[in-house]
Parts: C-alpha cells; structure tokens; sequence
C-alpha cells in the first residue's frame, strides 16, 4: 500500500531522510524532543530470531512514546503453525499501529511489508541490521563528529551487520574498509554495488591493512543465531580484534560492537572494557534509534487500510 512509511533498509530510504531520523535520536537523548505523541498507539513485536536488545529496546521505545507493544514469538503463534507471513501481516494490521519483525529470511520481511497495511520496520534479517547500524552512526557522531570522510574498518564475519555498513557507506558518505576470511566475506556484488554509487568500501585480505589509519573498528559475534559453527573459530581467529590491532587505528578511534559479544572470540577483554570501546553507548543508542524510527513511521501510519 503506498503512503506507508516503512523502515526496511538503509538503502530504501534517501539521505536526508535518514538524517532526519538521526536528528530526532539525538533529540530524544538530548530530551528536547519529548512528551507522548503516541498515546494509544501498539506496537506489535514479531520475534522468529531471540533478542535482548532489539526487544527492550523497541518496547521501552513505543513505551516512552505513549504506546504500548505486543510480543509475538513464532513458537507461541501461529506464525510457528504455518500461517503465512502474508496472512499474519493482514491481521496484525487491524489490530495495530505498526509492525516490528526479527526475522531469519528478508524475503519475509519482504512479504510483511507487502501485506501490511501499516508500517512495518526491519528488528533484524540474515540480510541487514539497518536499526543497529543507524546507532552505530549515532554513535559515531556522538564520540568523533560528521561520519562523512571518515574511516570505518569492519573486521570479522561478513554478516548481515557488515553488509548494512555497506549500505550506509553509500548513505552517509564515509570510507569503510572490509577484511573477512574470503569464504566469509560480503558478497563481491555488494562492494561492487556500492562502488558504482561512488561509495568508496575497499575490502583487505590482512586486517592489520584495513585497521590502519581508521576512526572506527567494528566487529560482530563470529557464529550468529542459525549459523554453523564448523571451522569458523579456526578461520576467524586471526581477525580477532585485541590491543594490538587497535593500535593500528587512529589514535582517537572508538570501537565498536553491537553485541552480543563472545569476549577471547572476536574481541579481548582489553579492548573490549578499554578506553576506545564505546559499546554501552552504542547498546543505549538502539532505544534513541528506535524511538526516532517509530515516531517517524506513525506520524504517517494507517491502521486496517484507513488513516488512522
């Protein structure tokens, strides 16, 4: 249905747009923009994929907005019993301002989205994290200034996180450099596809190059929730973020993980709780997001098909 405002990808939205969202999250820290414009407003909460802090998070969020959420896990619905995304979509809008689904497959982000008749927004897929990474850039800003011009370096698994910093290489105008284990790095599409939008994301075969010179490292859990485990420790051990590699970066650099972390896995305990680790900063960025995006989504929602 058009006229909805969905908060699907990174890359679905324009730039000044996306601005305008981390405006509005820095308000809402800052609060200078407050108050319950949402009362009586619900958020229904779609869970297939476990949370911590994409569900507190969204909850405290339509919570502090004046609304109120409703969790529905896959186990616990009918959603675990077969019923289609498409028809789930279709009820859940009549009973409901928007729509939070955290989902393995994007193709049923996808279908929620087509079928819904209120907003839906993305809480996380196998594809992107789009909510995590506009905290990250919140978060970026908040310890460094404007990301534009800026370097980035993801080290670790190519996952649904790194590939979202992709997108927002291209939103936000900053440098990301890429180093993964070949079998496990983003798509070679991706690189490709930011490259023609004159995004500059390079990625690295030795992450001691990617680090180099960078105002931000990031890193992500090695297994993700469904992943197999088998022989990724091994290939991803030498991509373990510990003091000596951040001593690569700039001196001011932050580093950054959106949790949760596996410590002696993908970071050291040194890095992690040091000085340049703004990782609690960056957790509590999520509700500011969150709340940002839910306020933007309903000032346009429409609920069973009507406005509301």
């Amino acid at each position: 249905m058009s006229g909805i405002r969905h908060f699907l990808e990174i890359d679905a939205l324009d730039k000044s747009t996306l601005r305008a969202l981390l405006t509005d999250a820095c308000r809402f820290k800052a609060g200078t923009l407050n108050g319950r414009p949402h009362v009586g407003k619900s958020l229904a909460m779609v869970f297939e994929k476990p949370s911590t802090r994409t569900r507190v998070s969204f909850e405290v969020a339509i919570r502090q907005l004046g609304g109120d959420a409703v969790v529905l896990e896959q186990a616990s619905s009918q959603l675990g019993r077969g019923e289609t995304m498409a028809d789930t979509a279709r009820v859940l809008s009549r009973y409901v301002d928007a729509i939070m689904l955290r989902t393995t497959d994007a193709a049923a982000l996808a279908e929620m989205a087509a079928y819904a008749s209120v907003p839906v927004i993305n809480g996380l897929t196998d594809h992107s994290h789009p909510c995590q990474i506009m905290a990250d850039v919140m978060t970026f800003e908040e310890h460094l200034g404007p990301i534009s011009g800026r370097k980035v370096a993801w080290v670790g698994d190519g996952n649904n996180v790194a590939r979202t910093w992709v997108q927002a290489a291209v939103q936000f105008g900053f440098a990301l450099n890429l180093s993964s284990p070949k079998t496990l790095s983003v798509p070679d599409s991706l690189v490709a596809w930011a490259a023609g939008k004159g995004a500059q994301v390079t990625a690295f075969a030795d992450p001691r190059d990617a680090v180099a010179g960078a105002d931000c490292v990031v890193t992500d859990t090695w297994v993700s929730m469904g992943d197999d485990a088998a022989n990724r420790h091994n290939l991803l051990v030498p991509f373990r973020v510990d003091e000596a590699l951040m001593a690569l970066a700039n001196e001011r650099a932050i580093f950054m993980h959106c949790l949760p972390a596996h410590r002696g896995d993908e970071v050291t305990d040194g890095v992690m709780d040091g000085p340049q680790s703004v990782v609690w900063d960056e957790a509590e960025n999520r509700l500011h997001v969150q709340k940002s995006i839910l306020n933007w989504c309903l000032a346009g929602a429409v609920r069973g098909g009507k406005p509301a």
